[in-house]
């Protein structure tokens, strides 16, 4: 029997879908436009360390017509898209930035913020979630980790938000507004840079500009170049604003269609964690991780032949009945891990900073929004590559 054919570029296309979870009862993997659909949880798991795959995604701008200028050079520089001893290289000088001693050390400016915002809602009983929770949230968070004045989130989110239509299929259409964010957030990042030399801080751009300056821990492993460093920090900010952004909107969604979940977690903050785990095992904003195939070769009797995209569907896998015999929603329930931050040698290098912020938002959330529902029409993200809500109302019941 021939397999399952997605044409992931149709707009009527969604991952998220029962197209997508019947085609997973009958094969294991998918034929698409852009390459091979892996559907199954072990399947997934396998692959993602496969040692005859490479990271994928350094090839998404070629495969939309996409392969000189500023943004396909920042593309090509990250860590992510880099491999062997280059991959390894980049993320020991850009680790200290992410340890967690520095991040610990603002949770309760975390938990501050999300009160603040709360509080700051325009109306009694109902918001526009995204914007006037997730996205100032995720921006501050961004703006608090970098030593950045709290007021400049609407720069952040603007900008980052352009850049993150890069993940989707209008990426070609989009792209003279992308480029446009970019420049404005690599002259952010150079003032920056300068600000941090003038005056070091505990922060994260300055262990980037000390692995510029020293390299790794005494100085060992080589040092960041300028452009790394720059393309580096341009990355973080893009990437803590736009996934925790949208994540958090998906949270909701997932919470209001699961109500004696959101009351647990208001009841047990403590499974903040395990909230954030779940809601990405089942709803996650980057619904497939990439591979390519660096040479021939046979996998579960399929031949796949070098230079192969291999998309890696990280919702269906995630909600695969033969991983997760029990389909529901449950923050107390003992899980696989799910593959929302990638996996193997590229999985996600800030997964602590966005699983950190999102913990202690949502039981806060939880605690003083009872009974959400929406609020009017939502509007959405195409459901492939990175997705989420553009906008999200809601209603609730204030807790007293």
């Amino acid at each position: 029997m021939a397999p399952p054919y997605f044409d992931i570029e149709s707009p009527d296309f969604a991952i998220k879908s029962e197209q997508v979870y019947a085609a997973r009862e009958q094969s294991w993997y998918a034929r698409t436009n852009y390459g091979l659909a892996v559907l199954r949880y072990d399947e997934t798991s396998r692959l993602l360390k496969h040692p005859k795959l490479r990271q994928g995604s350094v090839s998404w701008p070629a495969h939309n017509g996409v392969i000189e200028g500023p943004f396909a050079g920042w593309w090509a520089s990250w860590v992510l898209n880099k491999e062997g001893e280059e991959h390894h290289r980049l993320r020991r000088l850009m680790n200290p930035a992410f340890s967690p001693r520095l991040i610990g050390g603002l949770v309760p400016r975390f938990q501050a913020l999300a009160n603040e915002l709360i509080d700051g809602f325009a109306e009694p009983g109902r918001c526009e979630f995204m914007a006037e929770f997730a996205a100032p949230y995720a921006a501050r968070v961004i703006a608090i980790m970098l030593g950045l004045p709290e007021e400049e989130w609407p720069v952040i989110a603007a900008e980052s938000a352009a850049i993150g239509l890069a993940m989707g299929i209008t990426l070609r259409t989009e792209l003279p507004r992308i480029e446009q964010a970019l420049a404005r957030l690599y002259a952010y990042a150079d003032d920056l840079i300068a600000a941090r030399r003038r005056e070091p801080r505990e922060d994260f751009v300055t262990a980037l500009v000390r692995a510029h300056d020293e390299g790794g821990p005494g100085g060992a492993g080589g040092k960041l170049s300028d452009d790394e460093l720059r393309d580096g920090l341009v990355l973080l900010i893009f990437g803590g604003f736009d996934t925790t952004r949208n994540q958090l909107g998906l949270a909701m969604q997932t919470f209001m269609a699961n109500q004696d979940q959101w009351r647990l977690l208001a009841a047990h903050p403590e499974l903040g964690k395990q909230a954030v785990e779940e809601v990405m095992r089942v709803n996650p904003t980057v619904t497939w991780v990439t591979r390519e195939a660096l040479e021939d070769f046979t996998f579960e009797g399929l031949d796949i032949a070098a230079g192969t995209t291999v998309h890696l569907f990280s919702q269906a896998a995630g909600t695969d009945p033969r991983a997760f015999p029990d389909r529901g929603f449950d923050i107390r329930a003992e899980r696989k891990p799910h593959f929302g931050f990638g996996g193997g040698a590229h999985h996600c290098l800030g997964h602590f900073v966005a699983r950190s912020d999102m913990s202690e938002a949502l039981p806060l959330l939880a605690r003083r929004l009872t009974d959400p529902r929406p609020g009017g029409q939502a509007q959405w993200l195409p459901d492939s590559g990175n997705t989420g809500p553009v906008s999200l109302p809601i209603e609730f019941t204030p807790a007293p």
